[in-house]
C-alpha cells in the first residue's frame, strides 16, 4: 500500500501539471472491474491509455543495500521477475480490446530505478515492449504528456476546422440568399426610378400646360375653345 501511495502521488503530481483536468481519471474503474491508476483519455485511436504506479520496489531497495556483487546480483534477478510479472499483470489487466489503447504504460517512480533496468536490464525492457507495456519515469512522463497534449491539441483543431467549414457553408448560403434579394430590390429600384421619370415627364408637360394658360387673356376665350388640346397618353 506505501508502494502504491507513493507512486501514485507522484503520477498524480505530473498528470495534473501536464493536462487539463477533463483529459484524465484517477482511480477508473474498467469493463473487467480492474481499477487502473490513472487512465489519459486519448481519442480512438489509439484511445484511453492506462498508467500503472504501483511498481514493485523491494528488489530495487535490495539492489541499493547490497554488499557485494553476489548480492547485488540476487537483487537484480529478482527485479527483472518482479518486474516481468508487473508488466504482465498490466498487460492483462489494463489492455483491453475496444476499450483502451493498445498500450499500457508502467510508472517507475524515480529516474535511477529507470536508468538501473535500462542499463542493467535490457532484456527486461525489450520483454516489456513485447507486452506493450511501456516503463516510464516521471521525466518520460512529464514528456510522454507533452506528446498527449500535442495529440489533444490536433483533435481539437480538427474538430474546429470541421466548425469552421460548416458555417462557411452557411455563410455562402446567406449570402447567396443576399444577393438574390439585393436583385430583387434593384429590379424594383429600377423599375420605380422609371415609374419617376414618367412622372417627371407627365409633371413638366402639366407644368407646359399651365404655363400657357397663365399666358392667355381672358379675351381669347373663343380661340381657346377652338384650340385642339388631346389628353396626354402618359
Amino acid at each position: 500500500q506505501a508502494r502504491g501511495a507513493f507512486g501514485e502521488t507522484q503520477l498524480a503530481d505530473i498528470v495534473k501539471d501536464g493536462l487539463p483536468e477533463s483529459a484524465y481519471d484517477f482511480q477508473f474503474t474498467l469493463s473487467n472491474g480492474k481499477r487502473a491508476d490513472c487512465i489519459i483519455r486519448l481519442p480512438k485511436p489509439p484511445g484511453p491509455v492506462v498508467i500503472d504506479s504501483k511498481f514493485p520496489l523491494e528488489a530495487y531497495q535490495s539492489f541499493r543495500r547490497s554488499k557485494d556483487e553476489k548480492e547485488a546480483q540476487l537483487a537484480l534477478k529478482q527485479m527483472q521477475s518482479d518486474t516481468l510479472k508487473h508488466a504482465q499483470d498490466i498487460a492483462s489487466k489494463y489492455i483491453l480490446q475496444n476499450e483502451t489503447a493498445e498500450a499500457a504504460l508502467m510508472f517507475l517512480p524515480s529516474e535511477s530505478i529507470f536508468s538501473e533496468i535500462h542499463l542493467r536490464l535490457p532484456q527486461v525492457i525489450e520483454k516489456c515492449r513485447s507486452l506493450r507495456v511501456y516503463p516510464v519515469s516521471p521525466n518520460t512522463m512529464s514528456l510522454t504528456l507533452n506528446t498527449v497534449r500535442a495529440i489533444m491539441r490536433d483533435v481539437q483543431m480538427r474538430e474546429q476546422a470541421d466548425l469552421i467549414q460548416k458555417e462557411v457553408e452557411t455563410l455562402l448560403i446567406d449570402i447567396n440568399r443576399l444577393m438574390n434579394r439585393v436583385g430583387k430590390l434593384r429590379s424594383h429600384f429600377d423599375q420605380a426610378s422609371k415609374d419617376i421619370d414618367l412622372i417627371e415627364k407627365s409633371t413638366n408637360k402639366i407644368g407646359n400646360r399651365s404655363e400657357k394658360i397663365s399666358d392667355l387673356d381672358l379675351s381669347n376665350h373663343e380661340k381657346i375653345k377652338d384650340t385642339n388640346v388631346l389628353p396626354d397618353s402618359n
